[in-house]
């Protein structure tokens, strides 16, 4: 689908513009140069609530290696009883990206509902690729299950979310988690994921929009999967659009944009869910670019979304609960 800057929302046709043409990346090199930007922007970022507590813990991953978590919550609860817990999952395409990047979303969800919010700093395709970030996504799930009474977490009440490669790694790690048995996961916030390598929905052939687009992708799936990528060997694991049963997983809430590189996808997997008997949303915005409400946070139509999605977090926080084995 060729993009359009007509196409856009008038609140976000400027940003647009200037974004199409720097976006679209077609080399490794440039995605490490993009994460030494996201580095320089983002790495010092804390909350500017004041009743928004945040520290660090490092654990231990699956490969020996450490992984840094950002740990977020509410400094006075009002309840004692034990709060939601979420593992938020920061995008940039597997490539880039850090958790603090995702600051602003996660002090809204503390707000909406008191929220111990749980914001893995996973292995990057540039330094590692698939399974790396599910590996470091899932030992940070794990640490937040077997650490959820001094955390201050229902056990029962574990979510788990992101946007773009972060809701996509959100979708991968609910499916492995399903088949693995040692955490049962009550509700899933995959925004308009990153889930299909193979790159043949309408919605991604030719889209040349900005900030992601066919090149963009092409390049970091082909990063991502290393020699599986154009074949049959890529795991369900790392492109959840390959799944073949979706039953089990748990009730879902996303947004995406029309005119997206991801709406296909995105559409697909939550039809998916729905036929398979699981509660599941999507909240579809017209005239909008990927991760719009992120760049352009302050446009009517980012405000909207936001709405919607805390909305939709607010009622799961009092209405979906799994028990853990």
């Amino acid at each position: 689908m060729k993009f359009k800057l007509s196409h856009l929302d008038k609140q976000l046709r400027v940003v647009g513009g200037l974004l199409q043409p720097i976006t679209q990346v077609k080399s490794p090199k440039t995605f490490k140069k993009v994460q030494w930007l996201y580095k320089k922007l983002y790495a010092k970022k804390r909350p500017k609530s004041d009743d928004i507590f945040y520290r660090e813990e490092w654990i231990k991953g699956n490969a020996g290696n450490k992984i840094r978590l950002c740990i977020y919550g509410p400094k006075n609860s009002t309840t004692t009883k034990p709060i939601t817990g979420l593992l938020w999952l920061h995008g940039g395409g597997y490539a880039n990206g850090l958790p603090e990047q995702e600051t602003g979303t996660i002090e809204e969800f503390i707000h909406t509902s008191e929220t111990i919010v749980i914001a893995p700093d996973y292995r990057l395709s540039i330094e590692a690729p698939f399974p790396a970030a599910l590996e470091d996504a899932y030992a940070s799930l794990l640490w937040m299950k077997n650490n959820a009474k001094t955390l201050g977490i229902n056990e029962n009440q574990l979510f788990i979310g992101g946007e773009s490669a972060g809701g996509g790694l959100t979708c991968c790690l609910s499916a492995y988690a399903k088949d693995k048995g040692e955490v049962n996961i009550a509700y899933q916030i995959p925004l308009y994921p990153m889930l299909d390598d193979r790159m043949q929905t309408p919605s991604m052939q030719d889209n040349n929009g900005p900030l992601w687009n066919i090149t963009s992708n092409k390049t970091a799936w082909k990063l991502y999967l290393g020699t599986a990528f154009k074949t049959d060997d890529v795991s369900v694991y790392a492109a959840p659009a390959r799944l073949n049963t979706y039953a089990g997983l748990p009730p879902t809430y996303s947004f995406v944009g029309r005119e997206e590189p991801f709406y296909d996808e995105t559409k697909n997997y939550i039809e998916q869910l729905q036929k398979a008997g699981i509660r599941a949303q999507l909240d579809v915005y017209q005239g909008v670019f990927h991760a719009f409400d992120l760049v352009v946070p302050k446009a009517k139509i980012s405000k909207k979304a936001h709405h919607n999605l805390m909305k939709n977090y607010k009622m799961a926080t009092k209405t979906f609960y799994q028990s853990q084995n």
